[in-house]
């Protein structure tokens, strides 16, 4: 997973916060809704973002473990 992805799903996290909050302090609920839909989304992607590294570590190791066997 790209770094550039992360801090943009980090960042559209943060944008939800403040919108919520933003409607939190002007009795908004439509901003406090659309908050937190924002940081659900987020939050879904950035669990994707934690899965594909996982994979990723789970892939490279299983390579180092066959490159080991094949010596």
């Amino acid at each position: 997973m790209s770094a550039g992805d992360k801090m943009k799903h980090q960042a559209e996290e943060a944008k939800g916060k403040a919108k919520e909050a933003f409607g939190d302090a002007t009795n908004n609920e439509k901003l406090q809704a659309e908050g937190r839909g924002e940081q659900a989304g987020a939050e879904a992607k950035q669990a994707g973002d934690r899965l594909k590294d996982a994979m990723d570590d789970t892939k490279d190791s299983i390579r180092d473990i066959a490159d080991k066997d094949r010596r």
